[in-house]
């Protein structure tokens, strides 16, 4: 669905507390303890262990290939495979409404039966043997998941129109202005809420997919989204992703309506949006906002939530594709560096379809409008980051004993860190510069030694003395410490 609207002038408006899992900007080393924060106690969510060093890989599967079809995109699973890719996300894979459609194919959040498959993708069988061929290859499969609204036309619509929110009028309505391709559910009907989680469940069982992201989740009530989390554990561990960021109100409610002690986080999702660190860095990126801003942000979202919880970090997505533009309209020559944040900063990373591709054009969201593949220019950029994701343990989702310390920099367009584990050999230390001119990073002596380049595949000495050149608009990123795997 449509997300929010850029918000970077109030990203930061709310008071903002210290950090407990970043440290400040010192010269110290690893002091070689040990002792995690706890999480707490109402925090029970149990991360699959496979979820761990993920990454998320967003699939639309309409504009992958000239096809649209599950079969056409089951053909590039071995590149997202050596990609590093963990987990896909499938976009809508159920039949759209006709009644209200917007453009010639519709919107994919516009649902007309959820336990059915959109033909023009393929057959449920298709959807089955994708979902296996994924799993042969070590990656899960999670679906969108659209609760709170359906089609005008849809099954339930006609078959139980007293789960729907109603106007004075007695008439269905839509749950915001500039959704009129859908209608309102009422959660307050316990029939409803029986037939969603039983829904949730069909999908678990029929095509073994592995969770769901679930769209606008926070216009659904909690305890639905708790109850059927603890349905679908009955099953098989699963991942949950709530498009949703506690750390602001979606501008389309009206004052009142956002309640900021919603707790996604604690039983239902695995993880929500970092949609307020996406809109801070589209800020920096228009030079409204140091790249510094990046710290406070951090100490809210350790204030509002343990460092076992995930925010989903990225630079683009199938709404602000479509909606806010490409990636290059939006931040120009930083495309790459930021990507380098989003994927290296705590969180677990998503990657869009196309970004591979250097994709400059924003995809029609209601028509037939197939990414252009090419050579794939970014594709060993982007393996090179999640296989290092993937690898590295100071990089491990919702990890209690992960550390970021900040390293000082000399210019105001430079933002460089360390991503390690107490005092643990492994250690990532990123440096990027969204300024036109070269900078030398000072690195601290407790950070001097031998890494690898990442990027240049090759040795590199911090040795005493020595600053760390990151050219303009670029990233240098250093590994100590790991085994490499084939």
């Amino acid at each position: 669905m449509r997300p929010f609207p850029s918000l970077a002038s109030t990203l930061l408006a709310a008071a903002l507390l210290p950090a407990c899992q970043s440290q400040s900007t010192q010269e110290k080393a690893p002091s070689g303890q040990t002792d995690c924060p706890a999480t707490p106690p109402e925090y029970t969510i149990r991360h699959p262990d496979w979820a761990r060093q993920a990454s998320i890989y967003e699939v639309n599967i309409r504009q992958y290939t000239p096809e649209g079809t599950f079969r056409a995109f089951e053909a590039h699973l071995p590149r997202l495979q050596k990609m590093g890719v963990g987990i896909l996300w499938l976009m809508p894979v159920y039949p759209i409404g006709q009644e209200r459609r917007k453009g010639t194919l519709g919107s994919y959040y516009s649902v007309r039966d959820y336990r059915a498959v959109n033909p023009e993708m393929g057959s449920m069988d298709d959807l089955r043997h994708l979902v296996a061929e994924a799993h042969r290859r070590g990656m899960y499969v999670i679906l969108d998941w659209v609760a709170n609204h359906t089609s005008w036309d849809s099954k339930l619509a006609r078959e139980h129109p007293e789960w729907f929110t109603r106007n004075r009028q007695g008439q269905f309505v839509a749950p915001v202005a500039d959704w009129q391709d859908v209608i309102d559910l009422d959660f307050s009907q316990p029939g409803l809420r029986q037939y969603m989680t039983e829904s949730l469940l069909y999908w678990v069982r029929e095509a073994d997919v592995d969770g769901y992201r679930c769209d606008v989740a926070g216009l659904v009530p909690t305890e639905f989204w708790n109850s059927s989390r603890a349905a679908l554990e009955k099953i098989k561990p699963v991942f949950m992703l709530a498009e949703w960021d506690e750390l602001h109100a979606p501008p389309f409610l009206r004052p009142g309506e956002f309640d900021p002690n919603t707790r996604l986080l604690e039983k239902a999702f695995d993880a929500t949006y970092a949609l307020r660190l996406r809109y801070l860095l589209d800020s920096v990126a228009r030079g409204r906002q140091p790249v510094a801003a990046v710290d406070k942000y951090l100490q809210a979202e350790r204030a509002k939530y343990p460092p076992s919880s995930y925010l989903m970090t990225f630079t683009t997505s199938h709404d602000i594709n479509s909606w806010d533009g490409s990636e290059y309209e939006r931040l120009g020559p930083d495309v790459q560096p930021q990507a380098v944040l989003a994927a290296l900063l705590p969180g677990i990373p998503m990657v869009y379809s196309g970004q591979e591709a250097a994709m400059r054009k924003r995809l029609k969201f209601f028509d037939k409008d197939p990414i252009a593949w090419g050579n794939y220019p970014l594709l060993d950029f982007y393996t090179r980051l999640l296989q290092l994701k993937k690898r590295n343990p100071a990089l491990a989702n919702g990890d209690a004993c992960g550390r970021l310390t900040r390293l000082p920099a000399a210019d105001k367009d430079v933002y460089a860190f360390v991503r390690h584990r107490g005092g643990g050999p492994e250690a990532v230390l990123v440096a990027v510069n969204l300024g036109p001119e070269l900078r030398e990073l000072p690195v601290p002596a407790a950070w001097h030694g031998d890494y690898r380049d990442v990027f240049a595949d090759q040795p590199y000495m911090l040795a005493p003395g020595a600053a760390l050149p990151v050219p303009p608009h670029s990233y240098r990123v250093l590994e100590r410490a790991v085994t490499h795997q084939p």
